[in-house]
């Protein structure tokens, strides 16, 4: 039935970590195919992690349809539930399972894999990266739960989803704006492009409205959030990006601890904080003995 996943660290990939899934066509009459099982469908439930937040209603009616007329093309990827016995959590394929119970279908077909949880959300994370766009708030949240539940850098995530780390990074900033410019994302009503444009802006909230109602592109938007009040910019003092030794060691401490940890420390100054951030009280526990050298 299940098998172990033979896991060396983060970066395997969606293929690898998912291999030999790759099956003929399975029908909605004749679910199973070779190497698959079929579940009854109530039997599954969605990852917690899931990365997207959204599924977009004319989607799933879209694949049910397709489900209804060609079947379930590719098993749904699933772990058993750690919680609950006889239940198991989607991996891979909650918008296959949604749409199949549209279709109104009994069983679906599954690979059962035991995947721990910081594989089930790479998985979770790449399977929607790749397969179906996530919007950028949604991509960027994904990025941050690997970093901060699993203490990976972002040079690590960069390397293991096969994106660049500017990329990591540029997204990442996006959780800094106010709720009220992320919905304007989440909505589509602003492109990254735009909102990036935004970020050290004094009000990001009144420029991205700026934005909306005068249809302002990338560029112009740009300009826009370099003025205050329609005046220039004279000597608006922004927050210093940290260096590239501090980030470093910001890094190598996060990956030994497997925690996040943030170092701030003001140029010419002898002093400054550490901040290390952990999940729960077994965190701590690990921390403490970390710093005790037990």
């Amino acid at each position: 039935m299940a098998r172990k996943t033979d896991r060396r660290g983060l970066g395997r990939g969606l293929s690898a970590l998912i291999a030999e899934t790759e099956p003929d066509v399975v029908s909605a009459g004749n679910p199973t195919g070779g190497g698959q099982e079929s579940l009854a469908i109530e039997k599954l439930k969605a990852n917690p992690d899931q990365p997207r937040r959204h599924f977009a209603e004319a989607e799933i009616e879209s694949l049910s349809s397709s489900i209804l007329q060609s079947g379930i093309i590719q098993p749904l990827i699933v772990r058993p539930d750690p919680a609950e016995a006889d239940r198991y959590q989607i991996v891979a394929g909650e918008r296959r399972w949604r749409a199949a119970q549209r279709a109104q279908l009994h069983q679906v077909p599954v690979v059962i894999r035991e995947f721990s949880d910081e594989e089930m959300l790479e998985v979770a994370i790449v399977e929607n990266i790749q397969r179906v766009d996530l919007n950028p708030i949604e991509e960027a949240l994904g990025y941050r739960q690997l970093m901060d539940r699993f203490g990976h850098t972002q040079e690590a995530v960069a390397t293991a989803l096969g994106k660049s780390r500017s990329h990591i990074a540029n997204l990442l900033r996006l959780l800094t704006l106010p709720e009220a410019v992320i919905s304007l994302i989440k909505n589509g009503k602003i492109s990254a492009g735009h909102a990036r444009a935004l970020i050290t802006s004094a009000d990001p909230v009144a420029l991205a409205q700026q934005v909306i109602t005068k249809g302002l592109s990338v560029r112009q938007t740009e300009a826009l959030a370099k003025t205050v009040v329609g005046k220039p910019v004279q000597k608006q003092r922004l927050k210093s990006e940290k260096d590239a030794d501090t980030r470093a060691i910001e890094a190598d401490l996060s990956a030994a601890l497997k925690m996040r940890v943030e170092i701030d420390h003001a140029a010419g100054q002898e002093g400054g904080q550490l901040k290390i951030t952990y999940r729960n009280l077994d965190g701590l526990d690990r921390l403490l003995q970390a710093l005790s050298g037990n």
